[in-house]
């Protein structure tokens, strides 16, 4: 009896170490508690801004899955008091900080440089593959391929009204832009691109604000974009790369269908909200907590996509037919095969030309040189091959059927 309560004792013992070991072996398994790793997060803004809050609930659900530490700092404009704000975080024991705005980078990077034990991450930055810091990355998504399918839904509805008789004329689509850089360009392009693939003579205005966030501006911009004026007739469907509700506010109260980006504004827009699109933050923070938690270095770019749940169509409205549903899933399922595409030249011209070649900016040394041919042919389809050489989009075409009413650089 002794015997063999001695050899069950052993086994006990035996599986005991193994589950410790295999335990020690698993970043996300630290003892029970998850992985062992503070990440510290930069936001521009802070929850009022769509934008912020996406990065702030993503780090936070990463965070609580893998059992990681967060620490954020919000309000942290794009200057000197972003290097204080990652500085701050290094001293309150950080293993990896990510800020989450394109004016942020000069400042992670200068810290990257002094803080070489900490790993540094950066949304919709440009410089970490000419960099090549052994601890500063970037990040970025497929963004405008959701953006496309959200464009689909939104040539759908104005096919309705149309057909409905509530609008006569040429079909028109309205954009609140924040500026005229290739992230916003990228974005309005690609949604305009989507409701062109099924209403084919679509035109759209775009007006920019000069600012990411400002109730105020993107308000107003929204507003004159609607309104019809001797020289220009108003949108039919408004949509924004802008980060508060001015835009959408707008939209319920004049009756104007409007398409969001990053927030589903169903609850708060009810008549007018038709679908939004939005990037996922949440894959990203888990496979860069996994992998610096694993000792070993992130991608310089990485680049979520649709398959990886980074690009994200958000919730339908409350009209949105199931015709309409069943043809954006089987586009959707297009894009994700790669065949469909949302640049395929064959689907735009450029001054009246089709596209045969062009050279983009992707290696950002400040001199502007367009040195990285972008057009690729693949399952016979020629088109621009945005964030495949770098995260951080680099569309900044002006293409036929979009007028641009300004410009803020």
């Amino acid at each position: 009896m002794k015997k063999k309560l001695l050899a069950l004792v052993l086994v006990l013992a035996l599986v005991v170490s193994l589950a410790v070991a295999l335990a020690a072996c698993d970043p996300k398994d630290n003892g029970g508690d998850g992985i062992d790793l503070k990440l510290g997060l930069i936001c521009l803004h802070d929850e009022n801004s769509t934008y912020d809050k996406n990065f702030i609930d993503a780090a936070q659900a990463a965070c609580d899955a893998l059992g990681a530490e967060l620490v954020i700092t919000r309000n942290i404009p794009e200057g000197a008091e972003c290097y204080d704000a990652a500085a701050d975080l290094v001293d309150q024991g950080c293993d990896v900080i990510f800020a989450d705005s394109f004016g942020h980078e000069t400042y992670m990077i200068q810290a990257a440089k002094e803080f070489p034990d900490v790993m540094f991450a950066h949304a919709t930055g440009t410089k970490a593959h000419t960099e090549k810091l052994p601890n500063y990355f970037n990040a970025f998504a497929s963004v405008y391929d959701a953006r496309y399918l959200a464009g689909v839904v939104a040539g759908h509805k104005l096919n309705e009204m149309k057909a409905a008789g509530s609008k006569q004329g040429t079909p028109k689509l309205g954009y609140v832009g924040a500026f005229t850089y290739a992230e916003v360009i990228s974005g309005y392009t690609s949604f305009y691109l989507g409701a062109k693939s099924v209403c084919p003579d679509v035109v759209m205005d775009v007006q920019f604000t000069g600012t990411w966030y400002g109730t105020t501006a993107e308000s107003e911009t929204a507003t004159a974009l609607i309104a019809t004026t001797p020289d220009r007739e108003g949108a039919w469907i408004v949509s924004q790369h802008a980060d508060s509700m001015g835009a959408p506010n707008v939209c319920e109260e004049a009756g104007v269908p409007n398409v969001t980006y990053n927030v589903s504004t169903v609850a708060e827009c009810p008549d007018t909200y038709l679908v939004g699109s939005r990037i996922n933050w949440e894959p990203y923070f888990e496979y860069l907590i996994e992998t610096v938690a694993a000792g070993e270095k992130p991608a310089y770019d990485w680049t979520g996509t649709l398959a990886t749940g980074s690009a994200e169509l958000l919730a339908y409205g409350n009209n949105i037919s199931q015709a309409i549903k069943d043809d954006v899933a089987a586009k959707m399922a297009e894009l994700k095969a790669g065949t469909r595409r949302v640049f395929d030249c064959s689907t735009f011209t450029v001054g009246g030309s089709t596209l045969e070649s062009y050279l983009a900016d992707v290696d950002d040394m400040g001199d502007y040189v367009k040195e990285t041919e972008v057009i690729k042919t693949e399952n016979g389809i020629t088109y621009f091959a945005e964030s495949v050489y770098r995260s951080a989009p680099y569309f900044d075409l002006r293409i036929d059927g979009i007028t641009l009413l300004n410009e803020k650089m």
